[in-house]
C-alpha cells in the first residue's frame, strides 16, 4: 500500500518520532533515571562484539520496553553517536502500517544520511510492520554495520518468527514487570546495607543472630510493600500517587488494549467477549488450580475454545502458567495446571480491589502467591529451571512452589500468609525437605517477626521468611550476581 503514503508523509513521521535530530539530546522525560536491570541485560547483547545480534524485548505494556529504547539512544548520544545516525519508530503509527520496513529506511536513508554506515535503528511494537520478520532478515544480512533494537508485547508472534528468519540473527530478551526490589529503587526509597553473599535460598546458613539482624535491617520496607502489590508492577502507573488512577490506567491500557486490540489483530480471536470472560476469571482464581471444563461450562463455551484462549494469554504476556510435578521432578501428563496473572497489580486493576483487600487474609494469600510467582518467574527466565507446583489429589498434600534445576536440585517454597504458621511434620514440605536432592526449603509468611529455621528435623532446613524480605533479597541477590557477572567478564 505505498501508494497511500509519500516520501513527505513519512518523513514528517519520523522527524516527530526522533526530536534529538533537531536537539542532539533526547528528553529526560522520555529517559527516565532508574534503568532496570533489563536494561543491562538488553544493551549486554546489543553490543556484544563477537555475537552481533538484533535484540527484540517481549513483555507485557506499560513495562517500561519503550524506556529502555529511549535509554539506550541517549547513551549513544551522550557518547557523540551522530543524531542522525540514530533512528526510532514506533509500528504503532497509523502511517506507518501503510508501509514496509524497507521503504521507511530507504526515506530515512535518502533524505538524512545516504553516506553513514554505522547506523542505530529502535524499532518499537515491531510486530505491527509489514513482513517485519523477513525485513530484520533483510537488515540483519545485508548491513553488518546496522545495529537493531525492537520490543513487541506478544512473545509467541515473536518466538514463532524467530524460528524462521531469526536463528542466529536476534536474541529475545522478556522484560517483566517491576520487582520489588527495583520498586524501591525506582520510587528512591532508602536501600538497606546488605552484603553481596546474602541469597533467600541460603539463609539456613546464617546463625541466629545474624539473620535476627537482617530483618532488623530490611524491616523499614514492609511498609511500602503493600502499596506494591496495589499498583506497583508497572513503572509509569507505581510513581502516580493516586491509587485508583493508577488502576484504572492499568485496565485500560494493559488490559483492555491486550485483549481487544494487539490479541484480536494477533490471534484467531472470535469472540472478544468470551475472552474477556475467560480472563476475568482467571484474575478471580490467580493462584487456584484450573479446571478448563469448569470455565467451559461457567462461560457457556466449549473446552478446546478455553484452552486456545488461555494458551493466548499466556503468550499475550498477561498470564503465567505452572505445571504440577511429582517428587521425582517429571511433570505429570494430563494434569490441571495452575494460573497466575503476570503481576498481582493486574488482579487488583480488573477485579477494582482498593486498599480494603489488606485486611482480608484470603484474598491477600492469593495476591502474594501470585507475586512470589511472578518473581521467581522473572528470576530464572534465563536459566533451564523448571517452575511448578506438587499437589497428591490423594492426601491433598501440596506444595505451592517447585523449582527444579539441573540435575534434580530443588527448591521448595510454600506460602503461609498468615497468622498463625505452624508447619506439621505430615505436610508436603515437611516431608520433601528430609530428600538429599532439596537445596533449599522456604515457607513465606506475612509478619516481619516471623522468620528463622523451625524445628523440624530434616535433611535441608525449612526456613520461614516474611513475603517482603524474600522478593526484596531475591531482587538484590539478582543484581549482585549480575555486577559480578559483568565484572568477571571485564565489561
Amino acid at each position: 500500500m505505498a501508494f497511500l503514503t509519500t516520501d513527505e508523509q513519512i518523513l514528517k513521521v519520523l522527524y516527530g518520532y526522533n526530536a534529538w535530530w533537531k536537539t542532539d539530546h533526547i528528553s529526560s522525560e522520555l529517559t527516565r533515571p532508574v534503568k532496570r536491570l533489563a536494561y543491562y541485560e538488553a544493551k549486554k547483547a546489543f553490543e556484544h562484539s563477537r555475537l552481533r545480534r538484533a535484540v527484540i524485548l517481549s513483555g507485557p505494556r506499560r513495562v517500561g520496553k519503550t524506556t529502555i529504547l529511549y535509554q539506550m539512544i541517549d547513551e549513544y548520544l551522550k557518547k557523540g553517536v551522530p543524531a542522525k545516525n540514530i533512528l526510532y519508530v514506533s509500528f504503532d503509527h497509523p502511517m506507518l502500517k501503510l508501509c514496509n520496513i524497507g521503504r521507511m529506511i530507504e526515506v530515512f536513508r535518502h533524505n538524512l544520511n545516504p553516506g553513514e554506515r554505522d547506523l542505530y535503528f529502535f524499532f518499537d511494537e515491531i510486530q505491527y510492520a509489514q513482513d517485519w520478520d523477513l525485513w530484520l532478515k533483510t537488515l540483519y544480512d545485508q548491513n553488518p554495520t546496522y545495529r537493531i533494537m525492537a520490543t513487541g508485547s506478544a512473545s509467541p508472534v515473536l518466538a514463532e518468527k524467530a524460528k524462521e528468519s531469526g536463528v542466529g540473527r536476534w536474541i529475545t530478551i522478556r522484560i517483566p514487570t517491576l520487582s520489588f526490589y527495583e520498586y524501591i529503587e525506582i520510587m528512591g526509597i532508602p536501600k538497606p546495607e546488605l552484603s553481596g553473599g546474602i541469597h533467600p535460598t541460603a539463609l539456613a546458613s546464617l546463625d541466629k543472630s545474624a539473620l535476627t539482624r537482617l530483618m532488623l535491617d530490611l524491616e523499614p520496607l514492609q511498609k511500602h510493600f503493600h502499596r506494591y502489590l496495589l499498583v506497583g508492577g508497572f513503572p509509569e502507573v507505581a510513581l502516580s500517587d493516586d491509587v485508583m488512577y493508577a488502576q484504572r490506567i492499568i485496565r485500560e491500557d494493559v488490559v483492555d488494549k491486550v485483549l481487544k486490540r494487539d490479541m484480536v489483530s494477533l490471534f484467531p480471536i472470535r469472540n472478544v467477549a468470551e475472552l474477556e470472560q475467560i480472563f476475568l476469571y482467571l484474575c478471580m482464581i490467580s493462584g487456584s488450580i484450573v479446571v478448563q471444563d469448569t470455565i467451559a461450562k461457567e462461560i457457556g463455551i466449549s473446552r478446546p475454545t478455553v484452552a486456545n484462549y488461555m494458551d493466548f494469554l499466556e503468550h499475550a504476556n498477561l498470564i503465567y502458567v505452572s505445571q504440577p510435578t511429582e517428587q521425582t521432578g517429571k511433570k505429570i501428563l494430563k494434569a490441571r495446571p495452575k494460573i497466575y496473572l503476570a503481576d498481582a497489580a493486574i488482579r487488583n486493576a480488573v477485579l477494582m480491589i482498593g486498599e480494603e483487600v489488606l485486611t482480608d487474609a484470603a484474598e491477600m494469600g492469593m495476591i502474594i502467591e501470585t507475586a512470589i510467582y511472578k518473581h521467581i518467574h522473572s528470576f530464572n527466565d534465563l536459566n533451564t529451571a523448571q517452575i511448578g507446583y506438587f499437589r497428591d489429589p490423594k492426601s491433598e498434600k501440596e506444595i505451592d512452589i517447585v523449582v527444579t534445576y539441573g540435575a534434580m536440585s530443588k527448591i521448595l517454597i510454600e506460602v503461609k500468609y498468615r497468622e498463625n504458621t505452624g508447619l506439621s511434620h505430615k505436610e508436603a514440605i515437611v516431608e520433601w525437605a528430609d530428600d538429599p536432592k532439596v537445596a533449599a526449603a522456604i515457607v513465606i509468611t506475612k509478619n516481619s517477626t516471623d522468620f528463622g529455621i523451625t524445628g523440624h528435623a530434616t535433611k535441608c532446613p525449612i526456613v520461614k521468611i516474611p513475603a517482603f524480605a524474600f522478593l526484596y533479597l531475591l531482587g538484590h541477590a539478582e543484581y549482585t550476581a549480575y555486577l559480578e557477572s559483568m565484572r568477571s567478564s571485564g565489561t
